[in-house]
């Protein structure tokens, strides 16, 4: 009995004891930037309302053509620019001085023949009559030799000359310079007696390649040569 008595007692201390209501918590903050998000959300529809649609400025298109007075000037600048370059390479560059011949030098270039004072115009060609004679039977050395007596003589003296000379080529060259005289009387009309032998040369021709039976069986090669004769004529002072 005595525990049911205690029980109770116990019973009504906790029934007469306050009931201890639970604290509430404090609501968390959320942060600023959602909030200034959600309004602008909210905002958002109200200013596009209220917002007036822009206009749109047409933008300017180049011109198609331009004028003629701008095209020439760009012609003159274009035209002008490799003109001032030249200038600047030519004034850049060191002026090249030609120096004076020395005392008793003469200069290797030939001077074109002067005119005459009186009537101031070129002298008359005077005129050259050739010969030829091809594929003579003697070597070009050898005709040279006969030659050499002859060049720059008057027609008499080269007759002399090759008339009495003891080398067999001489007959030939007598040939083409008689021909020579025969074309400078015939086809130009010139007298003989007047000219002198200008030109005379010997070319080499064709060489004739022949063989000859020497001892043990062998063969030894035999040159047979050949020259072109030219005599050119004309006439004196």
């Amino acid at each position: 009995m005595a525990d049911k008595d205690e029980t109770k007692q116990q019973d009504k201390a906790a029934a007469d004891k306050p009931k201890r209501t639970p604290a509430k918590k404090p609501a968390a903050k959320k942060p600023a930037a959602k909030k200034s998000e959600s309004a602008e959300a909210k905002s958002a529809p109200a200013k596009s309302e209220t917002k007036t649609p822009r206009k749109r400025t047409a933008t300017k298109k180049p011109a198609a053509t331009k004028g003629k007075a701008e095209v020439e000037t760009k012609d003159a600048e274009a035209k002008a620019k490799p003109d001032a370059e030249a200038k600047k390479d030519a004034a850049s560059k060191p002026a090249t001085r030609r120096r004076a011949p020395r005392a008793g030098v003469t200069s290797s270039r030939r001077r074109a023949p002067a005119a005459h004072k009186g009537d101031g115009k070129a002298a008359p060609a005077r005129p050259v009559v050739r010969a030829k004679a091809k594929y003579v039977r003697s070597s070009a050395r050898k005709a040279r030799l006969v030659m050499e007596h002859v060049r720059g003589k008057s027609v008499g003296d080269a007759r002399a000359v090759l008339q009495h000379s003891p080398r067999g080529v001489a007959r030939d060259v007598q040939r083409v310079l008689e021909s020579a005289i025969a074309n400078a009387e015939n086809n130009h009309d010139l007298v003989g007696d007047d000219l002198y032998v200008k030109e005379i040369y010997a070319d080499e021709g064709p060489t004739l390649k022949r063989y000859r039976p020497r001892a043990q069986g062998r063969v030894y090669r035999v040159r047979k040569r050949t020259s072109h004769l030219t005599v050119a004529l004309s006439t004196k002072d």
